[in-house]
């Protein structure tokens, strides 16, 4: 079977178009997927997110109940089309939220009560009547959540947490901002974009009072963001905590429904601290949050990110117990869904040493030693459900409970996920022959979740390998027609072309990598990164990929590697795996590398040319941070220290202080409204080329941000890549 998107009959083939043009008007195959969702306790309710189809950009909110699906609030139907308030659209832009329409929701304890946003405007529907209601608000609505009992629903307007009565009456502020620099529960830059806390606000099991987090931005620095394109616009200003700067002010309140409001005691510094070349005890980190029967529950980090506590805090008076203290020589790193607690395990945390992995605080049990945690998904009862990964080309759904261990409940090769209530799990499967979405109740097949994403037009075809000595993860994409023959006896002459029949002789090479942290290409599921690869192999390439040092799904010595250097450990894992894979597969040109890269994968691309030009002969680098000084406090730090102690990190990581060393091909790619990666980074680096005598090429975008979603847009962008690789590596065009 040839891999597709799409493993339900829905998935709908595209023949009149090619894969860029279908790449961009998919949002990168992002619609017609659910996501978002959501198990009633009982199990007999499933609510999720989904465009009506492959082409359609706007989210409904669907409910599947009794083995059928329907829709529960149609936007169009409510005529959504005003204008989405600024700090929806930051909170958009930080999820990397690519549709329009229903986009996020939150439920009761109960899942029988739905609140959610449009244009600002508060909406409501309950699952058993299956009608909306606009309930009125002081001003534009963000992040409405309801009451666990369903009674109240409260929500962000102005930098102010109220509340209002499900039944539309009672609107009330329950905290307001005291300055024009102060939010109450919503999250700063670097919770939303570093730590991808997407929550600030948290009800109490009762429902009569809330743990709340608030920002005082008034110490970040100010950066402008303008566009070139429309001069008569101002520019857009950002609070913006750049590596070895001021971070946002950040403290948690506990606030009722009857006015009252207590300040939470959170430590001021760390204790046992582990040493290093820097080291900075104050807390200034929120990252988690969340209150259950016993109480409210907060995870706080210091700045260095070495140390942590996890608190326990009386919400009557403010005070917090330490449960645990984590510590890291290097990092912490923090599974998502954790801390988490059931009667049967106890707190569960995340272990650091060895792989990533689970500790069950009440038994002292940890998951075995091998399993990389990914997500903690949820609990059913005393059953923990978590993804995990043995092998990191694959991740399964497992679950967890005194009596039975771990349990694997996934068996297919892939990228499998999960969402658990009562009896029932929604298992969400990847796997290289497309996407299904399977209702399990009582781990019986009970139905089925509908992918309606459009099939590729480029069916990929990658081969999973496994290269030299570090044993690197990559896959390698060959033209579809490809035919083995002798290596081709004047390898300069441009003897590639494109997508045709019978190739013979040896290919250039595209490496195409993403290898930061966080993130991982080389994977045994139905990704964008396979058709965009399999595109540009059938182009007359054979297009690697790689998942080097630094990325999820092995141990932590594996991630710690790029510890004070996140450049040269990366480089040189791509540069090993194109000579790797050529000793396997002899008809790749090694003569004739170009490399290809997004975000930090343009860092790699640009950083590739600079350091190793005898291996890699021209780069296409997009969105890439070129001076890591510019990048935030909490993820830069992380891995490079402070840069004001420890400024031999930045400057070997830096490309803007090697731009000297450029003597191969290379085009920057760049947003100019990206207010992740900022323009300066390329502008910088393109100065530091132009000084030096450097030539090079530079694109700009306007009006782009860092997630470039734009139809026309990115659809040129892989057409103009290929066309300058071929001409930078003396190939044909056509």
């Amino acid at each position: 079977m040839q891999p597709s998107f799409s493993g339900s009959p829905e998935g709908t083939p595209v023949t009149a178009e090619d894969l860029p043009l279908q790449f961009a008007r998919t949002k990168r195959f992002s619609l017609g997927v659910p996501r978002g969702y959501t198990v009633s306790p009982d199990g007999d309710r499933v609510l999720f997110l989904r465009t009506a189809s492959g082409r359609s950009t706007t989210s409904l909110l669907w409910l599947y109940e009794n083995g059928g699906e329907q829709p529960l609030a149609d936007p169009f139907a409510l005529g959504d089309g005003g204008e989405v308030p600024e700090a929806e659209r930051i909170r958009r832009e930080r999820a990397r939220e690519t549709s329009a329409g229903i986009v996020s929701y939150a439920t009761d304890a109960a899942v029988r009560l739905v609140v959610f946003a449009l244009s600002g405007t508060l909406w409501t529907v309950r699952t058993d009547e299956g009608v909306t209601r606009r309930i009125p608000t002081a001003g534009p609505a963000v992040t409405p959540r309801p009451s666990p009992d369903g009674t109240h629903i409260a929500y962000v307007s102005g930098g102010a947490l109220r509340v209002v009565r499900a039944d539309g009456t009672g609107d009330r502020a329950l905290a307001e901002p005291e300055g024009p620099e102060v939010t109450y529960g919503l999250s700063d830059h670097v919770s939303a974009e570093s730590l991808e806390r997407a929550r600030s606000f948290w009800w109490s099991p009762g429902g009569a009072a809330l743990l709340v987090v608030r920002v005082d931005n008034s110490p970040v620095q100010q950066w402008y963001i303008g566009d070139p394109a429309h001069p008569e616009r101002p520019p857009r200003a950002i609070r913006y905590p750049a590596a070895g700067t001021a971070n946002a002010r950040l403290s948690l309140h506990v606030v009722d429904l009857d006015g009252g409001r207590v300040d939470v005691d959170l430590p001021k510094e760390a204790v046992s601290h582990p040493g290093g070349e820097w080291t900075d005890p104050a807390f200034e980190y929120v990252a988690q949050a969340d209150w259950d029967e016993a109480g409210p529950l907060a995870v706080v980090q210091t700045r260095d990110q070495r140390s942590a506590y996890v608190l326990r805090v009386d919400a009557a008076t403010g005070a917090s117990t330490t449960l645990h203290h984590l510590t890291d020589p290097a990092w912490l790193e923090f599974v998502p869904g954790t801390p988490a607690s059931t009667a049967g395990t106890g707190l569960v945390l995340t272990t650091q040493e060895g792989t990533r992995g689970l500790l069950m605080t009440a038994t002292g049990v940890r998951t075995p030693e091998g399993m990389y945690v990914h997500e903690l998904l949820g609990a059913a009862g005393d059953r923990l459900y978590l993804m995990a990964a043995e092998e990191p080309t694959e991740a399964h759904v497992w679950s967890y409970d005194t009596e039975n261990g771990f349990t694997r409940l996934t068996d297919e090769p892939g990228v499998h996920h999960a969402a658990v209530g009562g009896g029932t799990v929604v298992l969400d499967s990847s796997t290289l022959d497309g996407r299904t979405v399977t209702v399990l109740r009582d781990g019986v097949r009970a139905g089925r979740i509908q992918v309606l994403a459009e099939r590729p037009v480029t069916r990929p075809r990658p081969r999973f390998l496994t290269l030299g000595a570090r044993e690197l993860r990559a896959a390698l994409y060959l033209p579809t027609s490809y035919e083995p023959g002798p290596s081709d006896p004047n390898p300069g002459s441009g003897s590639t072309s494109d997508s045709g029949s019978g190739r013979r002789g040896r290919l250039p090479v595209i490496v195409h990598s993403y290898s930061g942290p966080g993130g991982q290409t080389v994977v045994k599921a139905a990704t964008w990164q396979h058709a965009v690869n399999q595109w540009f192999a059938d182009q007359g390439f054979a297009v690697l990929s790689v998942d080097g040092r630094g990325t999820p799904g092995r141990d932590r010595a594996w991630e710690r590697a790029i510890h004070g250097d996140q450049l040269m450990p990366v480089v040189e894992d791509q540069a090993d795996a194109v000579r790797a894979a050529a000793e396997v597969f002899p008809e790749l040109d090694t003569g004739r590398v170009a490399i290809r890269g997004w975000s930090f994968g343009g860092y790699l691309a640009a950083g590739a040319v600079l350091h190793r030009p005898d291996v890699f002969r021209a780069a296409v680098a997009g969105a890439a941070p070129t001076d890591l000084r510019l990048y935030d406090t909490h993820w830069k730090e992380r891995y490079l220290g402070h840069p004001d102690v420890q400024p031999d990190h930045y400057e070997r990581c830096s490309l803007v202080a090697h731009a000297h060393r450029l003597t191969r091909p290379l085009m920057l790619v760049h947003g100019m409204a990206d207010d992740n990666v900022f323009p300066a980074h390329m502008l910088r680096f393109s100065a530091a080329l132009l000084a030096a005598g450097r030539p090079h090429t530079v694109l700009p975008l306007a009006g782009a941000t860092h997630l470039v979603t734009q139809e026309g847009v990115m659809d040129n962008l892989l057409r103009m890549d290929l066309d300058f690789i071929k001409k930078s590596l003396h190939l044909r065009t056509i």
